[in-house]
């Protein structure tokens, strides 16, 4: 038996009163190779729907939500859990509520066995959940059990992938204590540790001590996990070379090797050379895989190479790989930010055939297509299918649609979105407010926009550059510059500018009044806080000029935008031309 009764020996567990009929019973077990199994599409099932639950409110307390944990393996509870990766919070909640049932279990004298324990370790330190793992070697020992080394590997792994390396180390003291030997595993995670907080110094002195004569050696995996900790410190020169060392040392680089630089490069914008270390990797007979085509696919998205990115899917698919949910979000996004949002929704039915269930972002990114096409109330349809797929809308799916509609002016609806929030218990953040307030400002309400502004501030949420900005400019639009101008100073009083737009507000302002030292003495301003001009800056300027019949200076502003290397637009090009034939008539 995988749990064990001190009171009644023999007997089959059968109470009532603990956690519905001790329904985490059954979820606590593992099926011996014998026993009869669910099928996977049951499991994932389960799965999907407890993740579903745990989502709405009051979780705790749903009846059905005890039901179906039931007859849930250890490996499905923790898929639940991995489902929330995005919400680590929830995801030790629920691990919590899981082990408050066992300890329901123990004052009656159930415990778990030594399998069940292990199985445990596992799943918390592949989810990361470090002090979650440790919590649970507490209860082994509690319960008498005699660790093996395996045990000890995945506590110290699972505490260095969060970081908590001093408590590792200590760790790491006792198992020595207990006359087990140094090897490449435990090392391998200290390395990790060390590379989670950033400290690549210490990292790599581990590493040196493992690549001694007497050391344990490094592996492969040892080489991976410092390369990405150098690739997350922006050293990616490093982690070519340790690449190449890699190689001479006889640890080949694997496909995780491979994708972690190639991600690097693509982060940095060489999407060039990231292909290049593509064609790399197979010559090489190194496969890439589902993470790697997905790093790829997102980086031509983000530069509006859909179809190129479309190529990558269908190369993907000829390499018999299954796209998984990330992949089809990375596609979406792709095609919602060109605008095309038919192709998204076609890509959405092809997921769903493949039976690959979207998720919440999935969703985010097709209302976010709709919003930026103009079609809130198309959005808010969606948010309908949303619920009756039975997932539950965040924080950014709300925030999508207050904004949707503050920018397409149907700012009625936007208010109603943003009161249901709390209705829902979530909560309207920084994004949310200065959506109002940029659609208020826009509406030339800026008064109004400035009350929510205040409600922001009262809420403990304290503006930014942006929401500055866009009251700004909102003062600016109706002719009320005094205020503009005052939370300009405010701006430049809190050293939050790290953008041109405000300034461009101002500036558009002056040059509408013909304000040319005023003009220059603000653009002086914002070389002075080393801000980059933009295309909109140079156009305000020249166009001040030229209002002002000063043709010689505009021609000046223009060689200055060249030598920045500013390349011109449309609307720069057609306002100089009107303006310049202005000045000289």
């Amino acid at each position: 038996m995988l749990i064990h009764s001190n009171k009644f020996p023999g007997l089959p567990f059968k109470p009532r009163n603990v956690l519905h009929s001790i329904s985490m019973l059954s979820s606590l077990t593992i099926p011996s190779p014998t026993s009869h199994t669910r099928p996977e599409s049951v499991v994932d099932e389960t799965v999907h729907r407890t993740s579903t639950l745990i989502e709405q409110p009051n979780w705790e307390r749903n009846r059905h939500l005890k039901s179906l944990v039931s007859h849930m393996t250890p490996q499905a509870a923790f898929k639940v859990i991995a489902l929330q990766s995005s919400n680590i919070e929830l995801g030790v909640q629920f691990f919590k509520w899981l082990m408050g049932a066992l300890d329901n279990l123990r004052k009656i004298g159930f415990r778990l066995n030594y399998p069940c324990y292990s199985v445990l370790l596992a799943c918390l330190a592949k989810l990361n959940m470090g002090l979650s793992s440790f919590s649970v070697y507490r209860r082994m020992v509690d319960d008498g059990f005699a660790l093996g080394v395996i045990d000890y590997q995945t506590v110290i792994n699972a505490l260095c992938k969060n970081g908590f390396v001093q408590a590792a180390e200590m760790f790491f003291s006792r198992v020595l204590k207990l006359g087990f030997l140094l090897d490449t595993h435990i090392c391998t995670s200290l390395v990790l540790g060390n590379c989670r907080v950033g400290d690549l110094n210490e990292a790599f002195l581990v590493f040196e001590k493992m690549s001694k004569e007497d050391g344990c050696g490094a592996n492969s995996v040892t080489y991976s996990v410092l390369i990405h900790g150098l690739c997350e410190d922006g050293r990616l020169d490093e982690a070519f070379w340790l690449k190449e060392e890699m190689n001479e040392k006889g640890c080949h680089p694997s496909t995780h090797t491979y994708t972690v630089l190639i991600k690097a490069l693509c982060d940095v914008g060489s999407t060039d050379k990231a292909f290049g270390l593509l064609d790399e990797m197979v010559k090489k007979g190194c496969k890439p895989n589902i993470h790697t085509y997905t790093v790829l696919m997102d980086r031509l998205c983000r530069e509006g190479r859909i179809e190129e990115a479309n190529g990558m899917f269908r190369k993907m698919l000829d390499d018999g790989l299954v796209p998984a949910t990330v992949t089809y979000n990375a596609l979406i996004n792709g095609y919602c930010k060109e605008g095309k949002v038919v192709s998204a929704f076609e890509l959405l039915g092809v997921m769903e055939r493949s039976n690959c269930k979207p998720n919440i972002r999935t969703f985010n990114e097709l209302i976010q297509g709709l919003c930026k096409v103009n079609k809130p109330h198309k959005a808010m349809e969606l948010l309908r299918r949303i619920v009756d797929t039975g997932l539950f809308p965040n924080e950014v799916t709300y925030n999508i649609l207050v904004d949707g509609f503050s920018k397409a002016g149907q700012l009625d609806m936007a208010f109603r979105v943003f009161n249901s929030m709390n209705s829902l218990g979530l909560e309207p953040d920084g994004f949310t407010y200065t959506a109002l307030i940029d659609g208020l400002g826009k509406e030339g309400r800026p008064e109004q926009a400035h009350g929510i502004l205040g409600l922001m501030v009262k809420k403990g949420i304290f503006p930014d550059e942006v929401t500055f900005t866009a009251l700004i400019d909102g003062y600016c639009k109706t002719g009320k510059t005094a205020n503009a101008f005052m939370l300009f100073e405010r701006m430049v009083k809190n050293r939050c500018l790290t953008t041109p737009h405000a300034f461009n507000s101002c500036l558009d302002v002056l040059s509408k009044e013909n304000k040319v030292n005023e003009q220059n003495t603000m653009f002086g301003m914002m070389l002075k806080y080393g801000l980059i001009p933009s295309v909109v800056t140079y156009t305000i300027l020249i166009d001040g000029l030229c209002r002002a019949g000063d043709t010689i200076h505009s021609l000046n502003v223009l060689d200055l935008m060249k030598q920045a290397n500013c390349l011109p637009n449309v609307n720069f090009s057609n306002g100089y031309a009107s303006n310049r034939h202005t000045a000289m008539n």
